[in-house]
């Protein structure tokens, strides 16, 4: 029901983030200590008025890292777990993205566990919502690269021929009452995102447009479905429409 599956991605993630923790910490710790004799020359204070600035920046890290991977073990959220999903979001991911190439990971590994946690916060730390504070946003590769219809700025427009998933995301839609759109890029899912002011988004995309997905609409939250590329990447996709249903049911307000 997370759209990701597997939980290496998560295990992969939870080590990206203490490989990360470390080497800021000792980015600060360095900070300190290389000019530690010089600074003295300034006042004999200076190392110490530098050494508790970067040690408050050492406990920030510290405390944002733990927060963090307590959010993912516990069973229930911390009191800042959106807090946390924040400090992943904006600064941890790119951090974490250089770290995993430096180590041989392939950026679809690194932003599939990312997505992966974000997810499991995002299924912690939010309730249920009424249909129309419900947005699923998809991908114009769904559509099939055949069809004539434009379907960006009214998926109505569809025939529903069944040649594609965009029938099933429409039943989908219909029968539960949420707002369906399809974006063919970021600047046309902001818009939708302006005009729908949903409460939550579930996306559908491939690894790397949902990270920057969610990346781009915090603190809005955005619960991600990775899509199927049989045909290769941006062409022709699909998607798992019984697990996004479950993904629907599960933030769906009664």
């Amino acid at each position: 029901m997370d759209g990701t599956g597997g939980t290496s991605r998560k295990r992969l993630f939870i080590g990206l983030i203490g490989g990360t923790c470390a080497l800021v910490c000792s980015f600060l710790v360095l900070l300190w200590v290389v000019p530690y004799v010089g600074l003295t020359n300034l006042h004999p204070y200076a190392p110490w008025i530098l050494g508790v600035a970067i040690g408050l920046l050492l406990v920030l890290v510290l405390w944002a890292s733990l927060g963090l991977l307590l959010s993912i073990a516990l069973p229930r959220p911390l009191p800042l777990a959106r807090r946390m999903r924040g400090v992943t979001v904006k600064l941890l991911l790119p951090l974490m993205s250089l770290l995993g190439r430096a180590l041989g990971f392939s950026k679809e590994d690194i932003h599939t566990s990312f997505i992966k946690v974000n997810n499991e916060l995002v299924l912690r730390e939010l309730g249920s919502f009424p249909p129309g504070k419900i947005l699923l946003l998809m991908p114009h590769c769904l559509q099939n690269s055949r069809c004539d219809m434009r379907l960006t700025y009214d998926i109505d427009n569809c025939k529903r021929c069944g040649l594609c998933p965009i029938t099933g995301l429409l039943t989908l839609r219909d029968r539960y009452g949420v707002h369906l759109a399809i974006a063919t890029g970021g600047t046309i899912a902001r818009r939708i995102v302006v005009q729908k002011r949903p409460g939550i988004i579930i996306a559908v995309a491939c690894y790397r447009d949902l990270s920057s997905g969610i990346q781009d609409t915090y603190p809005l939250p955005v619960f991600g479905v990775l899509n199927e590329r049989p045909n290769g990447p941006c062409l022709d996709t699909t998607v798992p429409v019984d697990r996004l249903e479950a993904a629907l049911t599960r933030f769906l307000k009664r």
